[in-house]
């Protein structure tokens, strides 16, 4: 069995280069008058929490082309680019990656599949959002049920851990307002201080970002966040690959929760 623990800058720094990647051209990008006031008041690092958490609770419109009126549209950022930059991952032959964007006055929705590139025509890409109802999401002819199944890897331990940080980042991207979830978490390995914290679970040992290949070969990866954008909670993330795989099932625990003492 292999075993590896990984120190809290190394995870960090990798969503940060894919988030420095997947950056939306100016036409596409978040407008700014829909930005909400959540947004704007995140916190920018784990020491902020204590003092967020004193404060009280208080084109042609035709044309599937950018908008804020809820209608999806391609967009024309290619989110493979990020693949380039993580070692030990590269996208499979014949398989490209397609970003289908929705935004509203309450904030934006993205959504990213991968298919092949032959069926990866404009035409068809927007077929796929022709009289689609805002809450039905993009399925366009030929997609792979779980877009990591277009991703293939060295097979090293460090590669697993960069497909867990891709996979969140990739499925998070065009969100915004809202629609945000993975925005909200930082990367921890300890408790943070400050807050009163409240278990759902045994409190872990070891915080650390870890991988570990198992006999059979399935490959295991574990790393903890927490939510900085109420309600404020500590989670495990816990992801399994098969054999020869990059195509995990996840478990996303909350572990913890913050709340008043004597709450």
């Amino acid at each position: 069995m292999a075993f590896q623990r990984y120190p809290l800058p190394t995870v960090q720094k990798v969503s940060q280069l894919i988030r420095g990647t997947l950056v939306l051209p100016m036409a596409e990008a978040q407008p700014k008058e829909t930005a909400s006031e959540d947004d704007e008041n995140i916190p920018d690092s784990l020491d902020a929490l204590g003092d967020l958490f004193r404060v009280g609770d208080d084109l042609d419109e035709n044309l599937p082309a950018p908008n804020t009126d809820g209608r999806w549209y391609v967009s024309t950022l290619d989110p493979s680019e990020v693949l380039t930059k993580l070692p030990g991952l590269w996208l499979a032959p014949g398989i490209r990656l397609v970003t289908y964007l929705r935004q509203d006055k309450e904030g934006g929705m993205g959504m990213t599949v991968a298919l092949p590139s032959l069926l990866s025509t404009t035409e068809r890409l927007e077929s796929a959002i022709e009289a689609l109802a805002p809450d039905q999401m993009p399925n366009p002819m030929g997609s792979l049920p779980n877009l990591m199944g277009g991703i293939e890897g060295d097979g090293s331990l460090a590669s697993f851990l960069s497909a867990s940080i891709f996979m969140r980042e990739i499925r998070e991207f065009g969100r915004f307002g809202r629609y945000t979830r993975w925005t909200y978490h930082r990367f921890v390995d300890a408790v943070p201080a400050k807050l009163p914290w409240q278990w759902r679970a045994k409190m872990p040992e070891d915080f650390l970002p870890k991988v570990v290949l198992r006999p059979d070969s399935e490959v295991i990866v574990e790393f903890y966040t927490c939510r900085v954008q109420k309600p404020i909670a500590l989670f495990r993330h816990l992801d399994r690959y098969p054999p020869n795989s990059y195509a995990a099932t996840h478990q996303d625990q909350v572990i913890a929760v913050a709340g008043a003492p004597g709450a």
